[in-house]
C-alpha cells in the first residue's frame, strides 16, 4: 500500500470514528422525550428468573418469573416511568388448580405486586393493568 493511500485510509477512518461519536451522542437528546420501556426490577426476590412479559399498553409491562427451587411463579406489573399514583394491578393464577388467583391492586407510583403462586405442575395465567390499559397472557407450564 502506498503512503498516500494509507493517509487517505487513516483520514477516512478518523472521520468515521468521529462521525460515529457524533451519531452516538445525537439520539440521546431525542431519547429523553420517549419513555423507556419497563424492565424487571427484581421485586420477586432471589432465585426468580423472568420467563415472560406482556406489554400493558404503552405504559409498562407485566413480568412473569419462575423459581425452580421453590416451584413458585411470581408476577409484577411495572410502569415505564415512575409518576403520580395511578391504579395498577397484577394477577397470577395456576390454571385448573382450584386455587383463586392472587391479586395486588391499588394506587401505586411504580409497580404493583409481587404476587406468588405454587406453579409446579400447572400452567399459569397472568395479567396486569396500569390506568385504563390492561393485558394478560397464559401458557407457561411446569
Amino acid at each position: 500500500m502506498n503512503l498516500s493511500r494509507r493517509a487517505t485510509t487513516a483520514a477516512a477512518l478518523t472521520v468515521l470514528a468521529l462521525g460515529g461519536t457524533v451519531a452516538a451522542t445525537a439520539p440521546a437528546s431525542a431519547a429523553t422525550t420517549k419513555a423507556a420501556a419497563a424492565s424487571y426490577n427484581g421485586a420477586c426476590g432471589t432465585g426468580y428468573k423472568v420467563i415472560d412479559s406482556t406489554p400493558v399498553g404503552n405504559s409498562g409491562k407485566v413480568f412473569l418469573t419462575w423459581n425452580e427451587s421453590t416451584g413458585k411463579n411470581c408476577a409484577v406489573t411495572i410502569r415505564n416511568t415512575t409518576g403520580a399514583k395511578i391504579h395498577m394491578e397484577v394477577t397470577l393464577r395456576a390454571i385448573n388448580s382450584g386455587e383463586r388467583a392472587t391479586v395486588d391492586s391499588g394506587q401505586y407510583t411504580s409497580y404493583a405486586g409481587p404476587v406468588y403462586i405454587n406453579g409446579r405442575g400447572y400452567c399459569v395465567a397472568w395479567g396486569g393493568a396500569i390506568g385504563t390499559a390492561s393485558a394478560g397472557d397464559s401458557g407457561h407450564c411446569s
